[in-house]
């Protein structure tokens, strides 16, 4: 994509987030004097009226809300920032369904709004392109080859599909209403990157219970509409110069925003936060009594309205909450790197998978809190030693496997858990072992209270830490049996704890490696 429209999108995204009013155009030059910047728009000035701010107030709001160009829409495929996130929010609802709750994952597809529209228009353009028709992206189209692979899959499917089904597409293509081939471009695009963002996930040990529609299940039923009424029935709306405002700083210090914020445009369109509004209060709260977000690093404007408006709505304070997922940077024995087959820019989930997997890539992703930045470096994540984390704490596991695989294979009937006399386990470092076993269900107990399942991992590389180098000194198979089964449990106990917490984080336990 041209760094122009990527600009363009980027300014467009940050507006939104801050409940501004969106640009009719979004122009850009370069500045004489370097110092001044790369480039340079003049949307803060054009906005000011209209947003009731100073043209400075809107620059500073757009620096604020400015993204990184990663999303998890259907618009182009997860990238690894979305690997992050769901490997986070995985977890936490392996978590706290452990500790007894009911938990319903969910991914929310934006099919509809500004971003829709231009992956309609942007797939339309390469169809034309595609059968020798002069055509150009949009400016906040989307470039990647992704589009231009989907086309020609379009255009596959044509030629394959019954003559009234290719006649009818013809048709449209050249007779048919601008908004009913937006719609037909827009809902196959979205169809289809979808089924790629399920398997990427499906692959990634990630299935969501429930995927909400935008369009669907929120804009379709008129829930924007309606919430709304029920904030102008709650004396929390009033007009001003045609638009519809939110009374966000009216609630006070503790519940409210800083800010008034846009719910419909002068135009009569409803923005993305109104949106959002009416679909966590109609949806999600529907069938929940606390609702989870991860956001992105660029959402942290974002809560504060969001959570105004759940409170002014009748919610707890604490039945909303979110978590900021920060960004990624890739490394390669600690030098930054570029993976992308098919943008530069991006790293995509799909290729990070490939060359990691999954069980590196999860555990990676949660050794530290989901609100710090990560590095994630290739090399260690892929390299057999201590100093890559999820190797060290899988190959415990498989250590006492093997330890098990041979008291078998020389005929040793190893006794019930229950029935092992403990007393023989003297060494400070088998006293340590137990002690770190004790902490375990404390641990989970804890990750799950504060969402925080990197805990888990960080205490899951202590234990290896303990048990390799016992492992190293003391020998299992004795001719001393109350010994010998007494280290067989010990070994037993260890094993299962790493299992089991493996598996709150969403990765395997080999037995072999």
């Amino acid at each position: 994509m041209p760094i122009t429209e990527r600009l363009t999108e980027g300014v467009r995204a940050a507006l939104a987030r801050a409940g501004l009013p969106e640009p009719e155009a979004c122009l850009w030059e370069v500045p004489r004097q370097a110092e001044h910047g790369d480039y340079a728009t003049n949307v803060a000035l054009t906005l000011a009226r209209a947003a009731r701010r100073t043209p400075r107030q809107v620059a500073e709001l757009i620096v604020k809300h400015f993204p990184e160009f990663v999303s998890a829409n259907p618009t182009g495929p997860l990238v690894i920032v979305s690997a992050r996130a769901a490997a986070v929010g995985d977890s936490l609802a392996r978590l706290l369904r452990a500790q007894g709750a009911q938990v319903t994952t969910e991914f929310y597809v934006n099919d509809a709004g500004t971003q829709f529209e231009a992956l309609a228009r942007s797939l339309e353009a390469r169809v034309l392109q595609e059968l020798g028709q002069p055509a150009s992206l949009p400016a906040n189209g989307y470039p990647g080859d992704y589009l231009v692979d989907l086309a020609r899959e379009y255009l596959a499917e044509q030629r394959g599909a019954s003559v009234p089904e290719r006649e009818a597409a013809d048709a449209l293509l050249v007779r048919g209403g601008e908004r009913e081939r937006l719609e037909h471009f827009g809902r196959y695009a979205v169809s289809r990157i979808l089924e790629q963002q399920r398997r990427v996930l499906r692959d990634y040990g990630v299935e969501f219970d429930v995927w909400t529609s935008e369009q669907r299940d929120v804009r379709d039923l008129h829930l924007p509409e309606k919430v709304l009424e029920e904030l102008a029935a709650r004396k929390l709306t009033y007009e001003h110069e045609g638009a519809l405002w939110f009374r966000s700083s009216a609630l006070g210090e503790e519940v409210g925003d800083d800010k008034d914020r846009v719910l419909r445009r002068s135009n009569g369109e409803v923005t993305y936060f109104a949106v959002d509004v009416a679909y966590h209060h109609y949806v999600k709260f529907r069938s929940a009594d606390r609702v989870i977000n991860l956001f992105g690093p660029d959402h942290h404007g974002y809560v504060p309205r969001m959570k105004a408006a759940m409170q002014a709505l009748g919610h707890p304070p604490d039945a909303f909450e979110v978590l900021i997922v920060q960004l990624v940077t890739l490394l390669r024995d600690g030098q930054p790197v570029r993976m992308s087959k098919r943008r530069g820019e991006f790293v995509l989930m799909e290729e990070l998978l490939e060359e990691v997997g999954r069980d590196a890539a999860r555990f990676t992703f949660l050794t530290r809190r989901h609100d710090s930045p990560l590095e994630f470096d290739l090399a260690v994540a892929t390299r057999q030693s201590a100093e890559n984390p999820v190797y060290y704490v899988q190959y415990a596991h498989a250590r006492i496997a093997s330890i098990y695989k041979q008291a078998a294979e020389q005929g040793i009937g190893v006794p019930p858990l229950g029935e092992v006399d403990l007393s023989p386990l003297r060494e400070g470092e088998e006293i340590a072992i137990i002690k770190r076993l004790v902490q375990y269900p404390e641990i989970v107990r804890g990750a799950a209270r504060a969402l925080e399942p990197h805990r888990v991992a960080y205490w899951l590389r202590e234990l290896a830490g303990v048990f390799h180098p016992y492992y190293k000194n003391h020998r299992v198979i004795l001719d001393d049996r109350r010994l010998m089964f007494a280290r067989l449990a010990l070994c037993a106990g260890v094993g299962r704890v790493v299992r089991n917490g493996l598996a709150l984080l969403g990765v395997n336990a080999p037995e072999s490696m």
